[in-house]
């Protein structure tokens, strides 16, 4: 297949683990947590205070046991989603701290925002996986948010979900409040329910909170995206294959880690690095470079034969504007056409991060579902080429009463929601709205159309219990 997407050769792929071998072997990788460090010495790695270096032949046993693909439990089991080979996930944004309205304006988000994102997720016919820390509610105390957040995943969707890294105890209360949904922790052991994003503090260091997330996690059978976020001229090399051997020894590590812990535990590999802008000092995701590192970052996964995660509906907008639409196009399209398995940040994101808005929700998963058809493979057969009926037709003939054509007309295309298909005359008599205004109004007949899917009550009894129990004692 001709492509203009730069394809590495397997040297290239080699040269870029070799690097990444030998700055885990001369540079090694900072475990601010004991057991995490006493793992590794246990098993023979060379250790430096808490500092460890790996060899090829660590690196070696751990990919030989870390899963090409498994399935993601749903609590609906007709929602479970399989990760790795040729399916993949799409998972709203993580981490903002704002909302950002149609008109720009930020405001601090809350548990109530929170909601409504797993209400969305819940009515989405494209976002098969819910997030975690989709907004971070300023109402809720830091130390107890994730609790709330855990129980809003479970009782307001019933798709699979991401789960709490934010701390060792936080992992902790995540997999304890899956025990009650699942009926108990050895039953947990044998699914995985779950998916975590781990980050390295780049460069080169797991803090404790990351490392005993990894531990707890992969003890008990959940996923660990191992997610890098490196900036070329900050925490990177501004060179760009030199970022991406930092990334992977980066992410080699911490795969490393879960396979120490619990052979087999599943991983997802990759990340959303990008660029500092030189002018501002900021982050911009929406650089032409993401979309290369991403790309890049697929194929590293796949050479490892491990699930990919890269790609993400981002843009440095701070507003549902062209721009969004644009840059968040381009870094999704690149991530599912190359491969991806797991993309983080596809639906709702804005400002690098910053900020969600609910009308790029909705927006996002237009695109998201145009990105999908676009996969579809056209059927080259006799039948479908049918050159019986185009000879019918002929010279100067028309299709359109054709009874091929009558029969098929509502289900042979695709049917955008949001964008506009009607002639200059046709929009303005419906109103002339933009598509973030279109947004707004879907936005608004979803929440309202929404209905909380089924669950024992005496599990959202316990799952209450457990949060009241747990926030007293932190």
């Amino acid at each position: 297949m001709y492509d203009r997407i730069q394809t590495f050769s397997c040297e290239e792929l080699t040269k870029l683990h070799d690097a990444s071998i030998d700055l885990l072997e001369t540079v090694g990788v900072r475990f601010d947590d004991d057991e995490a460090v006493d793992l590794f010495k246990s098993n023979g790695f060379k250790v430096d205070g808490k500092i460890v270096f790996f060899t090829e032949k660590n690196i070696r046993r751990a990919l030989d046991t870390a899963p090409s693909k498994f399935k993601l439990v749903a609590r609906d089991p007709a929602k479970s989603v399989a990760i790795g080979g040729d399916d993949f996930a799409l998972v709203p944004g993580y981490g903002a701290s704002f909302i950002t309205s149609n008109d720009g304006l930020q405001r601090e988000a809350t548990l109530a925002d929170y909601h409504k994102f797993c209400q969305l997720v819940q009515t989405s016919e494209v976002i098969n996986v819910n997030g975690f820390l989709m907004v971070s509610p300023w109402d809720l105390h830091p130390d107890t948010a994730h609790l709330e957040m855990l129980y809003s995943n479970i009782i307001y969707c019933d798709k699979p979900f991401m789960g709490s890294p934010l701390s060792r105890e936080a992992a902790r209360d995540c997999i304890n409040m899956l025990g009650i949904v699942w009926g108990s922790l050895e039953k947990l052991k044998k699914i995985s329910v779950t998916v975590s994003l781990i980050t390295p503090l780049s460069p080169f260091r797991y803090t404790a909170e990351m490392a005993g997330s990894i531990i707890e996690l992969a003890r008990h059978n959940q996923a660990c995206i191992f997610g890098a976020l490196l900036m070329a001229g900050s925490s990177g090399p501004l060179s760009l294959a030199g970022l991406l051997a930092q990334q992977n020894a980066e992410i080699l590590a911490g795969v490393t880690l879960t396979q120490l812990v619990n052979p087999g535990a599943p991983v997802i590999v990759g990340g959303t690095s990008a660029i500092m802008d030189m002018r501002t000092g900021c982050l911009a995701m929406g650089s032409p470079e993401v979309s290369r590192l991403t790309s890049a970052t697929i194929q590293l996964a796949k050479f490892y034969n491990l699930p990919a995660r890269a790609g993400c509906s981002n843009t440095d907008a701070h507003l549902t504007d062209v721009q969004a639409g644009f840059e968040s196009a381009l870094i999704l399209m690149t991530a599912i056409r190359n491969g991806t398995n797991f993309v983080l940040h596809a639906a709702g994101i804005l400002g690098s991060y910053s900020a969600m808005s609910f009308e790029k929700f909705i927006i996002d998963e237009e695109l998201c579902r145009m990105v999908i058809e676009t996969l579809k493979p056209i059927p080259i057969t006799e039948e479908s080429i049918d050159a019986n009926l185009i000879k019918e037709v002929g010279i100067g003939g028309d299709y359109l009463m054709q009874t091929k054509t009558m029969e098929q007309c509502r289900t042979a295309f695709f049917l955008p929601n949001l964008a506009n298909r009607k002639g200059y005359g046709g929009w303005q008599a419906d109103g002339h709205k933009r598509i973030d205004e279109k947004a707004a109004e879907v936005l608004d007949d979803r929440l309202s159309s929404y209905i909380k899917p089924d669950i024992d009550p005496q599990i959202e009894k316990d799952l209450r219990a457990y949060i009241q129990k747990a926030s007293r004692a932190l």
